[in-house]
């Protein structure tokens, strides 16, 4: 990151002496100098280091021997077995780089691998410990003189910069055609450009593995990249060529700005303004848009040339990891792109881009991955080393040494060999990177999760820890706390200790269990997994309860259930095969978009709910009421008195927009109401959001609203997604916690 030769020219510039040197629990410095002189000094590094490192810790020692140090000097870097310095992640151009990339005279101008200490590729290309060259992929580029000499310039900011390299000595693009052919160019990236303008789909690698390009303005290009893709409707990434470009198609606040100018470059999710000159396939049934900035030198010469908006989404076909060599791209994406912009620097590690979504001045996270991935997360916990595997869907994993948290990039959904292998190999990757070997593993409760498989195949100690109290863990972690607090966790669905299935909880929570105090009211998930790609089944199921029978309800929706097929589910239901007790808010929407007709059925994760949040209309204060019963001591929500008032609705014709308004406002005020309630029981007012459905912007900013008029303390997540993403966070939390509390037998004391 630079550290070193930063304090060497501060150093220098104060006139002190002494000497800095890496070693394996950060860097060292010894320095001999005027008292005020010193002072200055460390208030410096503390406040003007490298832009892209963090200084996690800082002491201070003013009682060593004078030495007589004669000038200042940069010392050899020293390894210590039982300490370790973080990763970095990948890190966007700097301003240095780029104006020495668009600079003529420059001998690096248009090289499309110009990086220095403060930017360019770190975690990708790193294979081993310590991080120097010999361990990362650049190993097989030997440096010219003139590199050479920047490498081992103090003074130079590519001082050490691992990745150095120019056009005499480095990386080099090629041009492969669909078959794997290359194409004779003596000007690969012109040529890709022309490809791009004439409407062609070119898979361009990157960072971290290959991204599908096209013109995101002409809807024919982007229809057949959907159909190539196999993605029907998910929103596709965009890249703009500047700030100016967004601003015509997006609104972009000051945080949304500083999201994308800032050195992790995510795509950020903004409001799409109506006359955005894009084609509707980017983004169909959307009133966002997901937007980035160029982040590496490639990219910015691919928009130096007349280029405004490419479509620059995953190379993958849909539900597959990232591609991120070579020739496992072209075998897998050679009947989706026309042509393979690549380059012979390897990518060791895949890692796919980040996604935000900021709001009331903070960030979401939907998925965390380049530019932040892997660097730690500070617990306020510490003990043996912690693997949490997570769990299926949006897989990360989680390792733990000391206090921090090493959470994965994002892994993907557990679906299929390559991102079972994905997740394996990093679990290995950061073991070694990180000097960890785990003592202890945590995983999800779900037994044919495939992550779950992989904790139990693991010689180590090991507990199972409940979905939706990993959730509210990882919102605690994140805060600092260990408890009690009122935990509202609120997705799809989750394996509920008592072999339902949940995912619309009432927690009170603490780090060492959770009681849960209400959820919402049990309904059959018909047909499984299936309700979740069909969210129809959720709405005739929701209907069958309240009403008694489909038949002589007069809204669309009954007209639209192939009654036949429905016939059958009834009778599974009632027979209860295939057919588990279901308490998901998730699914609760899924029900109302059906009944809506807004999506009957799904082509990715959580769409139904998605597109029935970008429907709102945010002008309507109105709001439907849910019913609160008792149960044995646990409060039930029971949410058919919405649907019935949706179903009224619509009979009378009101408009979809308001009522998707009145639904999303009925969810917030029933959490508040639901909160106020226990709080009068239990004294809590700690309140933990959580789950996927907090990914929705307009329920979160409601809930917030009115929770923190009632005077609640409420937590969001902003390190890790709030999605399945995070869960691994909680569960490495509940691991530091338990495993002081095992008794020979593996139970908790």
């Amino acid at each position: 990151m630079g550290f070193r030769p930063f304090v060497y020219n501060l150093a220098h510039e104060y006139r002190l002496k002494g000497w800095v040197c890496n070693y394996s629990g950060g860097v060292e410095i010894e320095v001999e100098g005027a008292e005020t002189t010193l002072k200055q000094f460390i208030s410096d590094i503390r406040d003007k280091h490298p832009p892209v490192a963090c200084i996690l810790d800082m002491e201070v020692r003013d009682s060593l021997p004078l030495q007589g140090y004669r000038d200042f000097e940069i010392r050899e870097s020293r390894q210590e077995e039982n300490l370790f310095v973080p990763v970095s992640p990948d890190i966007s151009i700097c301003h240095d780089c780029l104006r020495e990339l668009m600079d003529p005279e420059d001998r690096r101008y248009h090289y499309p691998f110009i990086n220095c200490t403060n930017c360019g590729p770190r975690f990708t290309i790193v294979e081993g410990i310590p991080y120097d060259r010999v361990n990362t992929t650049m190993a097989p580029f030997r440096m010219c003189p003139l590199c050479s000499t920047e490498y081992h310039d103090p003074s130079n900011r590519r001082f050490h910069a691992q990745p150095n390299a120019c056009h005499q000595c480095g990386p080099t693009l090629k041009l492969w055609d669909s078959s794997g052919k290359e194409i004779t160019t003596h000007d690969p990236l012109g040529d890709t450009i022309a490809f791009l303008k004439m409407g062609k789909i070119v898979a361009i690698k990157g960072l971290g593995g290959f991204h599908l390009a096209c013109d995101a303005t002409r809807e024919d290009v982007v229809s057949q990249l959907r159909g190539r893709k196999y993605r029907e409707d998910k929103p596709f990434a965009i890249m703009c060529r500047d700030l100016e470009v967004i601003g015509r198609l997006c609104l972009v606040d000051g945080l949304s700005r500083d999201l994308l100018q800032s050195k992790e470059r995510p795509i950020v999710i903004v409001p799409r303004r109506k006359d955005a000159k894009i084609a509707p396939s980017v983004a169909p049934f959307q009133k966002t848009l997901g937007v980035m900035l160029p982040y590496t030198p490639l990219h910015h010469l691919l928009f130096a040339q007349g280029v405004d908006v490419l479509v620059m989404t995953s190379g993958n076909v849909s539900d597959e990891p990232i591609a991120f060599k070579d020739r496992e791209a072209l075998d897998r994406l050679k009947g989706i792109a026309d042509f393979f912009l690549i380059h012979n620097r390897e990518i060791h590690t895949r890692c796919d881009d980040s996604v935000v979504k900021p709001l009331k001045g903070a960030v979401t996270f939907l998925r965390r991955a380049r530019g932040f991935a892997p660097f730690p997360i500070t617990l306020m916990r510490d003990g043996k080393s912690v693997l949490a595997c997570g769990a299926d869907l949006k897989n990360t994993f989680c390792l733990t040494r000391g206090h921090s948290a090493i959470l994965s990039q994002h892994i993907g959904d557990m679906e299929n060999f390559e991102t079972t292998s994905s997740f394996e190999q990093g679990v290995e990757l950061l073991k070694q990177l990180f000097r960890v070997q785990p003592e202890f593993v945590v995983h999800d409760l779900h037994p044919d999760y495939l992550s779950t498989r992989y904790a139990v195949g693991l010689d180590l100690p090991r507990i199972g820890v409940q979905h939706h109290f990993a959730h509210a863990l990882s919102c605690m972690a994140e805060h600092g706390s260990e408890g009690p607090g009122l935990a509202v966790v609120l997705d799809g669905t989750g394996y509920g200790e008592d072999g339902t299935v949940w995912g619309g909880e009432f927690l009170e929570v603490y780090l060492n269990g959770y009681r849960r105090l209400a959820h919402l009211r049990y309904i059959p998930l018909p047909g499984g997994d299936m309700a979740v790609r069909e969210p129809w089944r959720m709405g005739a199921a929701y209907l069958e309860r309240i009403y008694g029978d489909l038949e002589g309800l007069e809204i669309p929706f009954t007209k639209r259930v192939d009654r036949e097929r429905w016939s059958q589910m009834r009778l599974a239901m009632r027979a209860q095969i295939n057919s588990p007790p279901c308490s998901s808010m998730g699914r609760l929407f899924d029900a109302v978009s059906a009944i809506l007709g807004v999506r009957d059925t799904v082509n990715y994760q959580g769409q139904a709910a998605v597109e029935l949040e970008q429907m709102v209309d945010e002008g309507e204060m109105g709001e439907y009421s849910f019913e609160t019963l008792e149960e044995h001591g646990t409060l039930i929500v029971n949410p058919d008195p919405v649907i019935e008032a949706v179903v009224e609705d619509i009979r009378d014709k009101e408009s979809p927009s308001v009522i998707s308004a009145r639904f999303h406002n009925a969810v917030a005020r029933v959490i508040a109401t639901m909160a106020r309630r226990i709080r009068e029981g239990y004294g809590l007012s700690d309140i933990f959001l959580s789950g996927g459905v907090f990914q929705n912007h307009v329920l979160l900013g409601r809930v917030w609203d009115i929770l923190r008029e009632d005077g609640f303390r409420v937590h969001t997540h902003h390190k890790v997604p709030p999605n399945d993403g995070g869960i691994s966070l909680g569960q490495a939390f509940y691991g530091l916690y338990v495993q002081g509390h095992i008794n020979q037998q593996g139970v908790i004391g």
